[in-house]
Parts: C-alpha cells; sequence; structure tokens
C-alpha cells in the first residue's frame, strides 16, 4: 500500500515536498483492488452456503407458499427438499445468488475502505465506529440496486425446487385453492425467470421488497463491519494485555475468519424479523398476502407474534457464520498475498520511470 512506498531523497531528482507519484499510483489501485477482492470474496461466501441459504428461504416462505399455519423444523424442511427435489433442489437460484453476491460484494469492501477514510479525515466526530457503520451502510445500500433483483429471482427459484416437485407439489395445490389462479410459471433459469417477471409485473417486480431489503440490509451491513472492526480492537487490545511477550503470530486470514464469523452471526440474529418481512414481501408474487412493509410487519406480529418475527433466525445464523467468516477471510487472504506482490511491481515501474527521467541530460 501507499505507506509501504520508500521515501525519495532530493538526491534522487525529485523534490522531498513534491508529492510521490508512486504513491497516487498505488492509491488508484488500492480502490480498484478493494472492489476485485470484494467481489471474489462475496461470491466465495455465497457459493458455499447457498444450500443453508435455501432452507433459511424456505422455511420463511411457508405462510405465504403453502396457506397455513403448519411449519416445518430446519431438520423436516432438510429431509422435504432432500426427498423431493434432491441436491440440485439445495441450489436452485445460484446464479442469480452468486451475481448479486458479486455486486454486493465488491461495492461493500471498496466503498467502505473509501468512504470510512474520508469520514475520519473529513468528520473526525463521526471516526471509529460510527464511521465503519456508516460506510458499511452506504456500501450495502450500492449494491442494492443489483442485488435485490437477483434476490427476487434467486428467492422464487429457492422455493420451486425442480420443476417435478413444483408441478405436482401440494403446496401449489393449496395456493390454488385459496386464490385460483398460480402464483407463477416454472422457472428455468436466471434469465428466463427474470424476463418473466419483467413482463408480468415490470420493474415494480423484479424490485419488489426493495425497501424492505434496503431496511433489513443498511443495518446488517453497518452491524456487521462495526462489529467486526470492535473485535479486532478488542483481540488486538487482548494481544497487547495477556500476550505482550508472545511470539504468537496470528494471521488476518485467520483472525477474518474467527471475527468475521462471529460479527455476521450477531448481525444476522439481530435483523432476523427484518429479513422475515422482505423473503415474505419477495416470494408472495401475484398473491398479495401483504400490502407493504408496515403492513406485513403488523400481519405477522398480530398472527405469529415474536416467534414469526425471529422465523429462520436459525439457519440466518447458520448460514451468515460461516459465510461472513469466509468472506471476510478470503479478502483479508487477497490482501495480505496479493496486495504487497501489486504494489512491489508498481514500485519498480515508477521508480525506474523515475531513474530513466533523472538520467536525462540538457543537450550542450
Amino acid at each position: 500500500m501507499a505507506s509501504m512506498a520508500p521515501s525519495i531523497s532530493a538526491s534522487d531528482g525529485v523534490s522531498p515536498s513534491a508529492p510521490d507519484p508512486r504513491n497516487a499510483t498505488t492509491n488508484k489501485f488500492f480502490v480498484w483492488r478493494e472492489f476485485v477482492w470484494g467481489a471474489i470474496a462475496g461470491a466465495f461466501g455465497e457459493g458455499m452456503m447457498h444450500p443453508i441459504d435455501t432452507l433459511k428461504t424456505r422455511i420463511q416462505s411457508q405462510a405465504v407458499i403453502s396457506g397455513s399455519q403448519s411449519e416445518k423444523s430446519i431438520l423436516q424442511m432438510l429431509r422435504t427438499v432432500s426427498a423431493t427435489d434432491g441436491l440440485r433442489g439445495f441450489y436452485r437460484g445460484v446464479t442469480p445468488g452468486l451475481t448479486g453476491s458479486l455486486a454486493t460484494g465488491a461495492t461493500y469492501f471498496g466503498v467502505i475502505e473509501s468512504t470510512k477514510k474520508w469520514m475520519e479525515e473529513k468528520n473526525p466526530n463521526l471516526g471509529g465506529h460510527w464511521s465503519h457503520f456508516i460506510a458499511g451502510a452506504v456500501g450495502d445500500t450500492l449494491g442494492s440496486i443489483v442485488y435485490v433483483p437477483c434476490e427476487v429471482v434467486k428467492q422464487r427459484m429457492q422455493v420451486q425446487g425442480t420443476k417435478q416437485s413444483w408441478s405436482s407439489s401440494i403446496l401449489q395445490k393449496n395456493v390454488s385453492q385459496k386464490t385460483g389462479p398460480q402464483m407463477y410459471c416454472y422457472y428455468t433459469g436466471m434469465f428466463q425467470a427474470g424476463h418473466s417477471i419483467w413482463k408480468q409485473h415490470g420493474v415494480k417486480g423484479l424490485y419488489a421488497g426493495y425497501w424492505s431489503t434496503l431496511a433489513r440490509d443498511v443495518p446488517f451491513a453497518g452491524l456487521m463491519v462495526t462489529f467486526y472492526e470492535a473485535l479486532k480492537d478488542l483481540a488486538d487490545f487482548g494481544k497487547r494485555r495477556l500476550l505482550p511477550r508472545s511470539d504468537l503470530q496470528v494471521t488476518n486470514s485467520f483472525e477474518g475468519l474467527i471475527l468475521g464469523g462471529i460479527a455476521g452471526g450477531l448481525s444476522a440474529y439481530l435483523t432476523t424479523p427484518l429479513d422475515v418481512i422482505k423473503t415474505r414481501l419477495q416470494v408472495q408474487g401475484s398473491i398479495s398476502r401483504y400490502n407493504g412493509w408496515s403492513d406485513a410487519l403488523r400481519t405477522i406480529w398480530r398472527t405469529e407474534g415474536l416467534k414469526g418475527m425471529f422465523k429462520g433466525s436459525i439457519p440466518r445464523v447458520i448460514w451468515y457464520i460461516p459465510a461472513s467468516a469466509l468472506t471476510f477471510m478470503a479478502v483479508e487472504f487477497l490482501r495480505d498475498h496479493f496486495n504487497e506482490k501489486m504494489d512491489d511491481n508498481v514500485h519498480e515501474v515508477t521508480g525506474l520511470s523515475l531513474d530513466t527521467k533523472s538520467k536525462i541530460q540538457e543537450p550542450v
């Protein structure tokens, strides 16, 4: 990074007070790298944990899909998906899931670093954990432009399972008996699903539950990066206090794995009620069981109580602990193993350019 660049003396042909062009080049690379590392890490975490997300989505959407209050537990849902859809059922919607995670991961980590530094420099009163919270919220808000349509497609594909199970499902029969028309056609893939939703409901359909997604993700993203940075500070304090003379070295990747998992799990549990509302709004399709975010909140609280608000909290936490752990671990790993190499290459190129210029003599 820029701080790693060696200083240039006046004898090198560059004034000590002049800005180091190598630092400017490295800063440009730094922002670009954070977006790339975030995208890779986000897709990695989503891909590894998608089957758990499928279970969570199905558990939370039972009241909408079946129209009944009889609900399956995690183990019962696991057996149902396995028996009716097999392994493929757990990975329904993985393509839009990866696409949305690429966008969210890129903006989340890319914007976090730039926003956090800008706020700490321009607004010292908002430094520390407040800057972390706001930076995380801003990053996730920007990513939602791509993430939400992908999430709508992903969740509808998840609740459908395979084509055979959807066409013969008792859940679909229950819906037809109550409402008459079918919820929506079977989606064979990401683009066919997106086109079908666009054709039937327009932009509004692709962005179903957009505000409820922001209501969930803005506090979640802010809380996660705040918890992560706070846990890092606590870990550093603990190492200085308890192991002041120890030679024990903990890699940033391992630290990201542990602390990222804890931060993700805490944030996921606290924002579960917001996730329940978002999921219900996005999977209801043409069946208007809930008329907006506030109506969904009142209806779920009135009919299902606190238990309904935290429905799916266990698979959500089970998903986010390893997903967040893998994401932060991947980001720290990419930073450690590629940033230094890329910085060295940039310094070599800029150093060569400076040396070449310093050897040019004026014509006699």
